[in-house]
């Protein structure tokens, strides 16, 4: 026994000796434990926070696509503050990693495709925060431990900042190998450079009242750089019917069995007199009458208490299903911005091209969410592109929904009838309609009844801790806005949302 102890204690002295040799590096980590990840993980992570931006209530209740009951918090405006660290500590980190890496691993995309798909995706983020917030920091963002505080950039800054990167990123795109990771379009990098052109476009068109020549240009140019050209060009994000990666809304509906999200009696009003064919699609039939009725926007909690849940439509089971696509950015979208540009003579179809524009926005819209069948959280029929009323029968309604007069294009109502149909199509994409009604003014929303006369908001207040951690730049940004009127409230306008 005493000679095991000589012998222990020998080897600790000849480890603690100071001239020993060190145990080789890493002999302690575990290859099973990463340290870092890898850029197909980082761009998989920052993806699958998309669905968590576009699923965000407010705008959906902003529009009054959407109405609340029993709780009207988002419709009667009660939430001023909003929070955007987790998207800075999250995707954008994520992304902001990859641009950062010095080396790059070519199983997972060439590096270019790797740095263009990650560029594509941030300007993505920034465009949706910049529009909820007006100024954020931009240029000194995402910089970690080197800068705490981060200034504020004018939103004009960010819109000239975001144009150019999503052009340098599509002219990025070379033969390699595609992105791995990429829930988008697996790897097809012909279709990241159709969303980057297409983004720029939907972009450039949010500058038509405060800088129209930038935007005409931006958006000409877009388009000549190839945008989406039917269905299978969208920008879509697959649930699955697993509960790791299923429908927010079929985790509040089905598992939580939250009835508080209706469609509004708004959009019903609306839709029904026209029997628009995505009606079924976007709400269930009232059970007790079998009609599609919506809830009533924005009432007090003693009146929406009165509206019999029965006589009312849930919102839709296919908008709620476990797997339910969620539509990022579409063709149906971009034709209707296209239409705009030729009305607006920021391209040169006039009103014979917007008309037909116009016309199939609406076929390609109704094809999304009707005529497509969802299999697996997938649309298909997509190939097909120009309707045929003899096809198939018809079954969606779509041509007698295209014959109505009230939605034939007329070129004097043209830009409101482009806007009412954008504001249909976004359904469950409810902060890109609001920044489509911010800036057409369509469709005409009356704000929520006996509410002390406060307005639809027109922007979201910063994040609570901002005056905390981020004190003189918060301020200054507030300062800044002239829209604002010096207060972070609901009713400042972003820069582009010219009275």
């Amino acid at each position: 026994m005493q000679t095991k102890f000589v012998i222990i204690a020998a080897l600790i002295a000849s480890v603690a000796a100071p001239g020993c040799k060190k145990f080789a590096a890493g002999i302690n980590v575990s290859p099973n434990s990463p340290t870092a990840a890898s850029n197909t993980q980082l761009l998989t992570s920052a993806i699958s926070y998309m669905p968590v931006v576009i699923e965000g209530i407010s705008g959906a209740m902003y529009t009054q696509q959407w109405a609340e009951k029993p709780y009207t918090d988002d419709s009667r405006y009660i939430t001023v503050n909003f929070d955007f660290s987790g998207i800075y500590a999250g995707p954008l980190e994520n992304l902001q990693t990859i641009l950062a890496n010095k080396t790059f691993n070519s199983n997972e995309g060439s590096k270019n495709n790797q740095l263009a798909a990650a560029r594509i995706l941030r300007a993505w983020f920034f465009w949706q925060m910049t529009d909820r917030w007006g100024d954020i920091p931009y240029s000194d963002a995402l910089k970690g431990n080197g800068n705490l505080a981060p200034k504020y950039d004018a939103q004009k800054d960010i819109y000239a900042g975001l144009l150019k990167e999503l052009k340098e990123a599509a002219a990025q795109i070379d033969d390699g190998a595609g992105v791995g990771g990429d829930l988008l379009y697996g790897g097809d990098m012909g279709q990241w450079k159709k969303f980057a052109n297409s983004l720029r476009a939907l972009m450039a068109l949010r500058l038509s009242k405060i800088d129209p020549a930038t935007g005409k240009t931006e958006f000409a140019d877009a388009i000549a750089g190839g945008v989406f050209t039917d269905n299978s060009d969208n920008a879509v994000y697959v649930h699955l019917a697993d509960p790791v990666n299923q429908n927010y809304w079929y985790y509040v509906a089905d598992v939580q069995n939250r009835q508080w999200y209706w469609i509004s009696q708004t959009l019903t009003d609306y839709m029904n007199p026209l029997q628009d064919p995505r009606l079924p699609i976007f709400a269930d039939p009232a059970s007790s009458t079998g009609a599609y009725a919506g809830v009533p926007y924005g009432l007090d909690g003693d009146a929406i208490a009165k509206v019999s849940t029965s006589k009312v439509s849930w919102m839709g089971e296919h908008v709620r299903a476990q797997n339910a696509p969620c539509f990022i950015s579409t063709y149906a979208e971009l034709l209707l911005a296209q239409a705009e540009a030729d009305k607006l003579g920021w391209l040169p179809g006039g009103d014979g091209d917007a008309a037909l524009k116009y016309k199939a926005a609406i076929e390609a819209s109704v094809r999304q969410w009707v005529r497509n069948s969802f299999k697996g959280g997938v649309v298909d029929d997509v190939e097909k592109t120009s309707y045929d009323p003899a096809d198939e029968g018809d079954t969606t309604g779509l041509g007698a929904y295209l014959a109505r007069p009230e939605i034939a294009y007329d070129p004097a109502n043209a830009l409101k009838q482009i806007a009412y149909q954008r504001w249909v199509h976004l359904y469950m994409n409810g902060y890109e309609a609001w920044a489509e009604w911010r800036r057409t003014g369509y469709p005409v929303l009356t704000p929520a009844p006996n509410n002390n006369n406060i307005p639809i908001p027109r922007r979201q207040g910063y994040p609570s801790s901002e005056p905390n951690i981020n004190t003189n730049n918060y301020k200054a940004a507030v300062q800044a806005q002239a829209g604002f009127g010096g207060k972070d409230d609901l009713n400042g306008r972003v820069w582009w949302d010219k009275p």
